[in-house]
């Protein structure tokens, strides 16, 4: 009796199929089943969240609460098979709210899956990113270089010895550039000044290291770009990095407890 109230009140609102969050036994299943109510059991909390977001609809804690207003809709529902261990997934299409996007991620094992997570992850932040702030710098070191060469010109204004503590900032910035040559298979410091030479000459900002041997150090033309925002996040980053070490006044060597 109690079941059938429940029955009944789920598709007195319209309801054509339900999703509990917790579970319930295999009688209650099997009863769904003979009155043609399908029934999803132990979706997560984050998961079925997202699915009230997709379609539309409104979660409720109790059965009295259902109506046809908190009720959401989708095209289909289908069950589908993949990998070699039959494993299942469920698949809510042509959802109310098509801005609410699952992507699926498999590979051959766990440390590619978790890669490929990354992967994913970073090119997320890239587009908030662009969203918070659509300015772009080169990439592919123009950007470094470039800095680096707009310090040095500013140290040689100035007499005093913070002029070393400007040039060595500009040498960290150009350890970037350095840093993608080497990985690249090029020799590290003839690369860096030869563009930087390129740069001074040309008065180009844009050229950086060509990591793909494309025959242009062009950023431009490579299509090689970062978020504003995410580069200065970057460079800010280090420099309080070395502003906090440079505060310690006391270094301790290894075995010096000894």
């Amino acid at each position: 009796k109690q079941w059938y109230q429940r029955r009944v009140a789920i598709t007195a609102g319209g309801a054509t199929l339900a999703i509990c969050q917790w579970g319930f036994d295999d009688e209650a299943n099997h009863l769904c089943v003979q009155n043609d109510l399908p029934a999803v059991r132990w979706v997560g909390g984050p998961e079925i969240e997202l699915i009230a977001i997709a379609t539309g609809g409104r979660i409720v804690p109790r059965f009295s609460e259902l109506s046809s207003d908190k009720l959401g809709t989708a095209g289909r529902v289908r069950e589908i098979g993949f990998g070699t261990t039959k494993d299942r997934m469920l698949v809510i299409e042509d959802c109310q709210n098509t801005r609410a996007v699952t992507m699926f991620l498999r590979g051959s094992n766990q440390m590619i899956v978790q890669e490929a997570k990354r992967s994913v992850w970073d090119a997320m932040c890239v587009i908030r990113n662009l969203v918070r702030d659509s300015r772009i710098v080169y990439g592919g070191g123009s950007n470094e270089i470039a800095c680096a060469v707009a310090v040095n010109e500013q140290a040689d204004k100035i007499p005093t010895i913070e002029q070393y503590a400007m040039r060595a900032f500009a040498d960290a910035l150009e350890s970037v550039p350095m840093a993608l040559a080497e990985n690249s298979g090029l020799h590290p410091f003839s690369t860096l000044a030869e563009v930087k030479s390129r740069q001074i000459k040309e008065k180009n900002p844009r050229l950086g290291i060509d990591c793909m041997d494309k025959g242009t150090c062009d950023m431009k033309e490579q299509h090689v770009i970062e978020t504003l925002i995410g580069k200065k996040q970057q460079i800010m980053l280090a420099t309080q990095l070395v502003r906090m070490i440079l505060k310690i006044d006391d270094v301790r060597s290894p075995g010096e407890s000894e």
